[in-house]
């Protein structure tokens, strides 16, 4: 039975140009760590670099949290020794101050058409809500995010950051634990994102997607817009407990449900 709504947060709530506020959070970091670690910038830079694609990689053996992964490895790469209290006081402020003058610009950071009503959608049902945005930024950056798109961080039951996470998006585990953390298990969850590569659990564990991006992701519980899905919810949750329903009672669960309740609601 469904219990829980999980939205992703980057072009799914607020809507965001995320490569450009990826390059320019990156390149900020960068000339702090080169400050800090006493190195030059072109060499801070490469070990950022370095350190997002090892906490990104699907390879990954650690059992490290994101955060630790990614400090170790920057550390590492220049030769410093990993001191995360003298790295604290500065990446604080970065992150919860300084990179709030990003939202406008090429970032073109703001609200998202349906975000509320999705959110409140779900709440109206008696369902948690969780942002299960991709854990690459510390809790400050999600939280400097929401205010870019008027979303209220406290009806949130959890947030997914990289400082509680030992894996990334689309990595199972990441939604695992992420899921247990919230007391339930991932049949539990609807997942709400726009990312066909990163918002369906790789593998799969039976949790159910609802997508609200650009694509026609074969897997998805529902395609559409957010606004769409507000409207949809109660349908659509009523139609996963019932196919789930069925599983448990034995009989085979169709093999895409709700491609064909997609299709009725959009008839």
């Amino acid at each position: 039975m469904i219990k829980a709504v999980l939205f992703d947060l980057d072009d799914t709530l607020i809507d965001i140009n995320l490569g450009a506020f990826m390059a320019r959070y990156l390149a900020g970091q960068a000339r702090i760590l080169s400050r800090v670690l006493r190195v030059a910038p072109p060499f801070a830079y490469l070990a950022v670099v370095e350190g997002y694609l090892r906490i990104d990689s699907f390879s990954r053996t650690d059992d490290l949290t994101s955060e630790r992964l990614f400090f170790q490895t920057v550390c590492r790469r220049v030769g410093r020794p990993l001191d995360l209290d003298v790295l604290a006081e500065p990446l604080a402020y970065y992150d919860a101050e300084y990179i709030d003058r990003f939202r406008g610009g090429i970032v073109q950071a703001g609200p998202r058409a349906g975000s509320h009503e999705a959110i409140e959608a779900a709440r109206s049902l008696g369902l948690e809500v969780a942002l299960a945005t991709n854990p690459v930024f510390s809790l400050a950056v999600d939280r400097t995010r929401m205010r870019w798109g008027e979303i209220d961080p406290a009806v949130f039951a959890g947030v997914s950051h990289w400082a509680n996470s030992r894996r990334s998006k689309p990595c199972a585990r990441y939604y695992q634990e992420f899921v247990s953390s919230l007391g339930l298990v991932p049949q539990e969850c609807l997942m709400v994102g726009n990312d066909a590569g990163r918002d369906f659990p790789r593998p799969a564990i039976g949790m159910p997607t609802a997508y609200v991006g650009h694509g026609r992701p074969g897997r998805g519980v529902f395609r559409g817009s957010l606004l769409e899905l507000a409207h949809r919810l109660p349908e659509l949750v009523v139609s996963l407990n019932e196919r789930e329903g069925r599983g448990a009672g034995g009989q085979a669960s169709p093999s895409r449900p709700t491609d064909s309740y997609h299709d009725r609601t959009r008839r």
